[in-house]
């Protein structure tokens, strides 16, 4: 390795720990608030470190389960979150699949327009989309998240380009085996498209987790709110308690940093279309 070689990695090492600070530093600031009485947190000065660590915030959490059921919240992101992950596997598994394997007219063009339509922004769905929720009478149910948007064409996007990485020679040989289109789907396209399928079991976990502004709107009762607008209230509740809004913050993150660190192999590995063929 000559000396510019290792001058570069230093500089790319020195760069990358700064970039990682400055985005962990407000995480790991929340966490230790979390742990810190009211008193310390609206006191004058700063500290990092809890002067005296406490649990009070967590408890008060517990206790005051009837005007903030914060563990309601937290059973009902994981329901709706966990539904609308299995639901965007199973429709874009399938869209992928067809658009990759079967021949039918205007395909290409169909699949342009719906990439078109990723240059639109969501916001402009709100109202089209509360109108078919509220024609369905799914108002207020965890239908009304779960379903919509499960036919994410991003998602869509990625797992046909990683289905196209798939040669199409194993399709051939299968169907001289006597499989059916069904049975190769299954057993072939599926087992190999495991992580680019995981990664994006992972965005729709995380994203149907973190959403606010679609659960405000079609959500009315407070105990089948998610989480995340949960918190919301959460925080109109303790206005002046602002360690107890950290807690429940710190109790939402959990999840997912948990499946991004169960995930991350397979995150790695989609990066690469052609990972999966071996």
């Amino acid at each position: 390795m000559g000396k510019g070689d290792y001058v570069k990695k230093i500089v790319c090492f020195i760069v990358l720990a700064a970039v990682s600070i400055v985005w962990m530093f407000p995480v790991l600031w929340a966490v230790l608030t979390s742990f810190k009485s009211e008193y310390e947190i609206q006191g004058s000065g700063f500290h990092l470190i809890p002067q005296e660590w406490t649990l009070e915030n967590y408890l008060q959490l517990v206790v005051d389960n009837e005007s903030a059921p914060v563990f309601q919240w937290f059973l009902n992101s994981l329901i709706i979150a966990a539904g609308h992950m299995l639901l965007v596997l199973v429709i874009v598994s399938l869209a992928a699949y067809g658009f990759t394997r079967l021949q039918f007219k205007f395909r290409s063009q169909l699949f342009n327009i719906l990439l078109a339509t990723m240059m639109l922004p969501s916001v402009i769905n709100l109202i089209p989309n509360f109108k078919i929720v509220d024609t369905l009478g799914w108002t207020n149910t965890v239908l009304a998240v779960i379903v919509p948007g499960a036919a994410s064409v991003y998602n869509l996007f990625l797992v046909k380009q990683f289905m196209d990485a798939i040669p199409k020679e194993l399709d051939e040989s299968a169907f001289v085996d006597g499989a059916n289109r069904f049975q190769i789907f299954w057993h072939i396209i599926l087992p190999l498209s495991r992580p680019v399928l995981t990664v994006v079991a992972l965005f729709s976990f995380t994203g149907s987790w973190n959403d606010f502004l679609w659960p405000s709107i079609v959500m009315t009762d407070i105990d089948k709110l998610p989480i995340t607008p949960g918190l919301q209230l959460l925080q109109g509740q303790y206005m002046t308690y602002p360690g107890i809004g950290t807690a429940g913050a710190i109790l939402a993150l959990i999840p997912t940093f948990l499946l991004y660190l169960v995930a991350q192999k397979s995150f790695m590995q989609s990066m690469s279309l052609n990972s999966g063929i071996k």
